[in-house]
């Protein structure tokens, strides 16, 4: 593909709407610091290209507008990082924003309120995309952790103004395709977590790598599929038992992934293997994460309780790349693309 990336656009001196990826806790996941620090370059480079830059974001799943998921947090949290002020504004589409945007000065930048506080976000509401579209002369995404959604900050603005795809989004990219374009072999992914649809992601790898490793409650949803036997039968899954609460793997099952660890090239990393929030159900998700870290194959790790997993146990520097996407990274391995791509490519 002929990406356009962000590096390629003449953007000195536009209002750039970029589309980041804040949906983070940092109370409660101190690890996930991890996808604001990822954002700081772009920021950077878009200062630097004197641009008026207007951020916009969405932080977890409100029902209506409701202040304890507001950006203004994280908007502080990330003004910090930055060493330059964000302003903020507790708006999305309004008269205000119009005129906050047209009063900012080159290199300065504006958040606005939680695109979510809005139905038409999650609806891929046109008349809501183009609202958001009409700010700005260009549109980065840089949400990669998001871009598997077809939400109207993620697919609908391209369809107004000239789309790009920041430096972390590029690099992602760059990572991620080195596990199905000539990579090194032995290729295993471990897939573990509570979400369901990971199931299916499952499935999909066995066809792309060598050895997919199963954990988390994944087992238990395989169980209850109707084609459980597929699951079984498949000689490229080593699917893990559990124990008896079903909040970590059995040592047996630990010790058939560190087994298959240890032959691997090419290692994927997505999903703690048990309630490792739990010092009780911790030792899965410690050894398997310990063993892939001290491998010397090429490792990649991706998703939002990884990523706090692997921050816990000091392991982050130890590994290859750090992908800020969970859902994302999976989609993207086994499709090749993902909407938020497709849609600048239109």
């Amino acid at each position: 593909m002929n990406l356009p990336f962000l590096t390629q656009a003449e953007i000195q001196g536009k209002k750039v709407l970029l589309r980041a990826d804040l949906d983070v806790d940092l109370e409660k996941n101190k690890g996930e610091v991890i996808r604001l620090k990822a954002l700081i370059p772009t920021l950077e480079f878009l200062k630097k290209s004197n641009c008026k830059t207007i951020i916009i974001a969405h932080k977890d799943r409100p029902e209506n507008p409701d202040p304890k998921y507001s950006l203004k947090e994280i908007c502080l949290s990330l003004s910090k990082m930055l060493g330059s002020e964000i302003e903020f504004i507790d708006q999305i589409v309004s008269e205000d924003v119009k005129n906050k945007v047209n009063s900012l000065k080159e290199g300065e930048f504006l958040m606005l309120e939680n695109l979510r506080f809005d139905k038409g976000e999650e609806e891929n509401n046109e008349s809501f995309a183009k609202s958001l579209s009409e700010y700005a002369e260009v549109y980065v995404n840089e949400a990669f952790g998001s871009s598997h959604r077809e939400h109207a900050s993620i697919v609908g603005i391209p369809k107004f103004i000239p789309g790009f795809l920041g430096l972390r989004f590029e690099k992602e990219i760059e990572n991620l395709s080195k596990v199905f374009v000539n990579p090194e072999r032995p290729v295993i992914a471990i897939v573990s977590g509570v979400k369901e649809d990971k199931v299916s992601y499952s499935k999909k790898l066995a066809d792309i790598v060598d050895k997919v490793l199963v954990g988390g409650r994944l087992p238990e949803y395989m169980e209850n599929e109707k084609s459980v036997r597929e699951f079984k039968d498949n000689e490229k899954m080593v699917i893990a038992n559990s124990i008896f609460d079903k909040e970590d793997i059995t040592i047996h099952s630990i010790e058939k992934f560190k087994a298959e660890i240890k032959k691997a090239k090419t290692i994927v990393l997505a999903g703690a293997i048990g309630k490792y929030e739990d010092e009780g159900h911790r030792q899965g998700t410690k050894e398997v994460f310990n063993e892939v870290a001290n491998s010397s194959a090429f490792k990649i790790v991706g998703g939002g309780d990884s990523l706090v997993a692997i921050e816990m146990f000091n392991i982050t520097d130890k590994f290859n790349w750090v992908s800020v996407g969970g859902g994302a990274m999976l989609e993207y391995l086994v499709k090749g693309s993902l909407p938020g791509i497709d849609a600048l490519l239109h």
